[in-house]
């Protein structure tokens, strides 16, 4: 009887120490005071801000490295040809910078190759600026959310020495640590919100490279087809 009397007070000790010791992010950050409230509440707005440029220009990315395969075969029929009508139409149909750039440079047949290139190029400059609009921040959010992190967690030292120098040097241990470890949330929170979008931002730059590399290639093709001989 005593054994089961025993162990249901170790049960119940354990029920207490695991209540203690159980705290949710929730309240974690409410209990790190207004400051900590509104620095988080920022981290947070700017993940929110972060994840929508990355969808949003992955998408946009993705759908712009698309492309029939047959395209530069069916423009280089048409070209040789004389049907340069029809190499427009094709290329107005197709949404893609690729085609945008190869209707630039229909469309200047019969000038000088250096113009026709500089238009190319030209329109290229125009795609890459789309492709890579608003990607800057995230490289802004990369750096600056770690930044804010840190100070919440400085302000959160500060309001914690500042109690304890407010009290004569005898403050309670316990709130000083609690202050303390509630301040470091806001570092934890910057470098989260700060590496989710570095990767981001690194990932969204490997894929408009890509991008760009078949466009420039798409374009060499399409100058090398004026180089053809009749």
């Amino acid at each position: 009887m005593i054994l089961f009397q025993d162990l249901a007070n170790e049960a119940q000790v354990g029920e207490v120490i695991s209540e203690e010791k159980t705290l949710s992010v929730i309240d974690l950050i409410l209990s790190g005071g207004t400051g900590s409230i509104v620095i988080i509440s920022v981290l947070f707005a700017m993940l929110a801000v972060a994840l929508y440029i990355y969808f949003e220009r992955l998408l946009a990315i993705k759908a712009a490295s698309t492309i029939d395969k047959n395209f530069m075969n069916q423009i280089r029929d048409h070209v040789m040809n004389g049907k340069l009508e029809a190499a427009k139409i094709l290329c107005a149909q197709t949404d893609s910078p690729v085609a945008r750039l190869t209707e630039k440079g229909v469309s200047r047949i019969g000038k000088p190759l250096d113009d026709i290139n500089a238009a190319i190029e030209n329109a290229g400059t125009l795609e890459v600026y789309k492709l890579e609009k608003n990607v800057n921040i995230l490289a802004t959010v990369a750096g600056a959310a770690p930044m804010i992190g840190f100070l919440g967690t400085v302000i959160g030292m500060i309001l914690a020495f500042h109690q304890m120098a407010s009290s004569g040097g005898q403050a309670e241990m316990g709130a000083l640590a609690s202050g303390i470890y509630t301040a470091m949330t806001t570092t934890v929170a910057g470098l989260v919100v700060g590496i989710i979008a570095y990767v981001g931002y690194n990932h969204l730059v490997n894929r408009t490279d890509k991008v760009i590399h078949k466009m420039e290639a798409n374009a060499v093709e399409f100058l090398d087809l004026l180089n053809e001989p009749v």
